[in-house]
């Protein structure tokens, strides 16, 4: 029997819809365990499916009119958006409330939808743990807390508020982590868990990743802009924009409005909504380049898109490989560009290296993308066609030439001493 058949008829009728194949890896490996409340650790690619490896056997273990039960942190308000909106269609056939918990959103509405006992709760940790502090959100009740990209939740900046979430809720309540990278989140598996979890790594045998390229383009940071603007020309382009820094992403937009490259930001200085019509646009195809820092990195998802673009080369492997991540999802093909000087190239052979990838240089020339430099030759011209300069009255003049009238000569000039050179008398 597999994953599938143990899935409600409702949701077997959306696997279809969905055209979702086979259950990945990390989704078969996991199921079992969860649905048997047991404490796991996830490891998977990105792009493996790991949402919904989560979700369909723990939504099995909710039960309705019995108020928050399963709680699902992320680092950002972004990832918290998308992965409630999946949620929201995988609950329906089971008829839960799901309710989002995201910093930046008006937290009196979000007060308001708690009165009405919602099941799922989603969101991030600072807003969280507000609530919880404040005895809206009923932490006993929590029986399970999923720790979605739990490597950025430990991060310095999240991980005080991840784990005073962590220590609100019961000693017996079930946590599931799941994550791209096991480097990072390994060596903190005793401070995470209570009790010694079931680690499931499926890195190794994963394959789900489609084909990714990876390449670079020679560019000083001064002309970088220009590059984008050649990038954003080439027909069918759609590129996700990382960079380090959001004064240098700022300045980058400036550039590209100045250029007239309509684009959109997604940075962590805008207004929830403002991030939310970004990503919208983006997704939509109304843009070409959607310029972000390492806040896009990690678990958004993007139907049809092929480019990932380092403005900025990334700071380590791990923030390379989720880079990258945002490209070949579930089989599909892609590929990473990254703009580079003649220092950074070095760091970046590294790190592919390091990964086990090829890297290669490509170029834009007149709208494309190409591997091989495009230089128009100026052919030096033969003897026989050099002709001698023709005068610009020969060239323009289409009528038949004038008779030559004779023009008065002029009177020649005496050749006077300096000392005679004045009209009246000369001196004695």
């Amino acid at each position: 029997m597999t994953l599938i058949d143990n899935l409600p008829k409702e949701w077997q009728e959306q696997w279809v819809k969905e055209n979702f194949k086979a259950p990945t890896l990390i989704q078969e490996k996991i199921y079992e365990p969860l649905r048997e409340r047991k404490s796991v650790l996830g490891i998977s690619p990105t792009g493996s499916g790991k949402t919904l490896a989560f979700l369909l056997p723990l939504l099995q273990n909710v039960k309705k009119g019995e108020g928050n039960q399963l709680l699902i942190l992320l680092p950002s308000q972004e990832l918290a958006s998308q992965v409630a909106d999946v949620t929201r269609e995988w609950i329906k056939p089971l008829d839960l409330k799901i309710q989002s918990i995201i910093g930046g959103a008006n937290i009196s509405r979000q007060v308001e939808r708690l009165k009405k006992r919602p099941e799922v709760l989603v969101g991030t940790p600072g807003r969280v743990l507000e609530l919880i502090k404040a005895k809206k959100i009923k932490a006993h009740l929590i029986n399970c807390l999923v720790l979605d990209e739990v490597d950025d939740l430990v991060a310095q900046e999240e991980y005080n508020a991840t784990k005073s979430v962590m220590k609100s809720v019961m000693a017996d309540t079930q946590i599931v982590a799941v994550s791209a990278t096991g480097q990072v989140i390994l060596p903190e598996v005793d401070t995470l868990f209570r009790v010694t979890p079931e680690v499931v790594d499926v890195t190794k045998e994963d394959d789900t990743k489609g084909v990714i390229k990876h390449s670079f383009i020679l560019a000083p940071t001064r002309k970088r802009s220009d590059t984008l603007r050649r990038l954003a020309h080439i027909e069918g382009f759609k590129g996700l924009v990382f960079f380090n820094q959001l004064t240098e992403l700022g300045a980058a937009s400036e550039r590209l409005s100045y250029l007239g490259i309509d684009h959109r930001t997604l940075a962590s200085d805008q207004h929830q909504s403002e991030r939310k019509k970004a990503i919208e646009d983006f997704e939509s195809g109304e843009v070409a380049l959607l310029l972000t820092t390492d806040i896009g990195a990690r678990g958004l998802d993007f139907s049809n898109l092929y480019y990932v673009v380092q403005y900025d080369l990334a700071g380590s492997k791990e923030s390379y490989t989720h880079r990258s991540g945002r490209v070949g999802r579930m089989g599909k093909a892609g590929e990473v560009i990254s703009l580079v000087n003649d220092r950074d190239i070095r760091e970046l052979r590294k790190i592919t290296n390091s990964l086990g990838r090829e890297l290669s240089e490509v170029f834009t020339s007149h709208g494309e993308l190409v591997t091989e430099k495009k230089e128009v030759e100026i052919e030096e011209p033969t003897k026989k066609e050099i002709k001698k300069p023709v005068s610009k009255q020969a060239k323009t003049s289409t009528h038949a030439p004038k008779e030559k009238v004779e023009q008065p000569k002029k009177k020649k000039k005496k050749n006077r001493t300096n000392r005679n050179k004045n009209k009246g008398a000369s001196w004695k």
